[in-house]
């Protein structure tokens, strides 16, 4: 097989210019790569646990732990105690978090565009609903 016609050789080779191009982007915000995942899944949905975020971002929990330690002392979040699970602490954006969504998204849009910038409109499409389709299935057709 050849690197061409590797399909994790192709998508890890192409997530990890994404994550550079993203995380240069970022850096004009004092962020890295690693916090945008948790920022993302939090602007989606936030009041989630720790290990529900953990779980969205596909990171253990002792460094999602880490990860919500540097946004806190960034003051982009904040978390509450659950009254039922003392343990348990929901995470939610700051007023700063809120903030970041609308310049955030809009520079993952503008590294989205120059990598699907080769595509015409239907190759886009086509793309994006086999990636999904690919990601959806988990790696279980036969």
């Amino acid at each position: 097989m050849k690197q061409y016609e590797s399909l994790g050789y192709l998508v890890s080779h192409l997530n990890n210019e994404l994550q550079d191009a993203l995380d240069q982007r970022l850096k004009r915000y004092q962020l890295d790569i690693k916090l945008w995942p948790v920022l993302f899944s939090l602007w989606q949905e936030e009041g989630v646990t720790q290990t529900e975020l953990s779980k969205r971002c596909d990171v253990a929990n002792y460094t999602m732990t880490r990860l919500l330690d540097q946004l806190q002392q960034q003051q982009l979040i904040t978390r509450h105690q659950e009254a039922e699970n003392r343990r348990a602490f929901k995470i939610y954006l700051t007023d700063n978090g809120k903030a970041l969504e609308q310049d955030l998204i809009r520079e993952a849009e503008r590294v989205n565009e120059r990598y699907l910038s080769v595509l015409d409109d239907d190759e886009r499409g086509a793309f994006m609903h086999i990636l999904n389709k690919i990601q959806r299935s988990d790696g279980n057709a036969s």
